[in-house]
């Protein structure tokens, strides 16, 4: 089996763009420990009058990351409807706690898909 295959269409195509955006991610700079100063900035009209200086790679990731992120939550709410638990129709030992399996790839409960979505959206931030 070659290409996308195995895995439906897009396979590629999405994994070049999550690649590109952790990318352009991590070749920006983080403005975390800036973020308590420039919030004391703020003046009466609500904005920040500051002078940064960015790189080329800052200026990239920045014109996209909004929507970027829209992205990454959309498909990580979509993931989370997708993979959600459903009673596995077996015999239990334990009446009040049936066997579940995962809707979308039949997976024990919790599955895989919706272990790692719950991992990076539990992520302290900037771990």
């Amino acid at each position: 089996m070659t290409g996308d295959r195995p895995y439906g269409p897009g396979r590629g195509r999405l994994r070049e763009r999550l690649e590109t955006i952790r990318t352009r991610s991590q070749k920006s700079t983080s403005w975390r420990s800036m973020t308590e100063y420039v919030a004391r900035l703020v003046n009466r009209e609500g904005f920040v009058p500051v002078k940064a200086k960015l790189s080329p790679e800052d200026i990239r990731f920045l014109a996209s990351a909004r929507d970027d992120v829209i992205a990454f939550c959309e498909m990580g709410v979509r993931l989370v409807d997708m993979h959600q638990p459903r009673d596995a129709g077996g015999i239990s030992s334990d009446p009040h706690s049936p066997i579940r399996r995962c809707r979308a790839c039949m997976w024990r409960w919790p599955c895989p898909t919706f272990l790692a979505v719950e991992e990076a959206v539990d992520r302290p931030p900037g771990s």
